[in-house]
């Protein structure tokens, strides 16, 4: 169970680790992504860390 969790917490770091790395691209010139599909993508990706985080808490606190 403990590897299970620790899979979580790195799926969840993962994934905020990929949500600010969308929004460092948006201050790059000539981007092909446009802005808004940046951001979209950011905010999937800051959505689905919380998501993971808060499930991770959970079986860490039953663990």
């Amino acid at each position: 169970m403990g590897i299970f969790i620790s899979v979580l917490f790195l799926v969840s770091f993962a994934m905020f680790a990929g949500a600010v790395h969308n929004l460092l691209a948006l201050n790059k010139p000539g981007m092909y992504p446009p802005k808004v599909v940046l951001r979209k993508k950011a905010g999937s990706l800051a959505g689905g860390g919380t998501i993971f985080l808060l499930i991770g808490i959970i079986f860490y606190s039953f663990h």
